[in-house]
């Protein structure tokens, strides 16, 4: 929780799809009076944006962007700017990517496509000094299956074969498993049967857990990428 209200004004949102940008930023001015809405498609443009233009009152961020994808945006561009209230807007919007968004410096998340009263919702929410979640949302370590801690990551990890940790470094980079393929020329299915056994080493269910893990630990510091 940041410890003083939202008072004047001033919004970035950070999108790749234009459209969705100025939905985005009509959402805003239909929910508050803003000064100034800025828009821009990538996180390298929103960090130039903070440096020029000084903190923003509020940004909107999608977590998978041209030149980033998960959280390294969000830490990025929360260390570029410590004072601003940072709202995620993404499809990525299960229980464990929320917490692990939140821990990242979020001061909200909102599942892409909501309704424009969700995106109230948030907005009084954070104006107020609150964190805001969507309806639905279950803290993962009051959960079944609580997150891991990084050494059990590193851990986990460490089992990859070579080819799977170069398998793992690609869908961290967002990359689906036809891209995987032509940039290690080997069969679609091969990438496939490598992806299954990946989550099975991890213990996760999904691709997006399998990140996440990976972020955890640092992934591409701590794997090899050659043989």
């Amino acid at each position: 929780m940041r410890d003083t209200p939202i008072t004047a004004l001033t919004a970035l949102v950070v999108d790749d799809h234009p459209l969705f940008c100025d939905a985005l930023a009509l959402t805003l001015r239909s929910i508050a009076e803003f000064e100034d809405i800025q828009t821009v498609g990538t996180l390298d443009a929103s960090l130039d944006k903070v440096q020029d233009a000084g903190a923003f009152d509020l940004i909107l961020l999608d977590l998978n962007l041209p030149d980033v994808n998960g959280l390294d945006g969000l830490v990025r561009l929360r260390t570029a700017a410590p004072k601003s209230r940072i709202l995620i807007v993404s499809s990525m919007a299960d229980n464990r990517m929320i917490a692990h968004a939140l821990k990242a410096g979020a001061d909200g998340f909102v599942p892409k496509h909501s309704q424009r009263a969700v995106f109230r919702k948030a907005f009084d929410a954070m104006r107020d000094g609150q964190v805001f979640v969507p309806d639905g949302y279950i803290d993962p370590q009051g959960a079944d299956s609580p997150r891991e801690a990084p050494e059990d990551a590193l851990s986990r990890l460490a089992s990859l074969t070579n080819q799977q940790a170069r398998i793992l470094n690609l869908i961290c980079e967002g990359k689906l498993n036809k891209q995987i393929a032509y940039d290690l020329s080997i069969a679609e299915t091969t990438v496939k049967a490598h992806v299954t056994a990946i989550m099975r080493k991890l213990g996760v269910h999904s691709r997006t857990q399998a990140v996440l893990i990976a972020q955890e630990a640092r992934f591409n510091r701590v794997l090899p990428t050659d043989m």
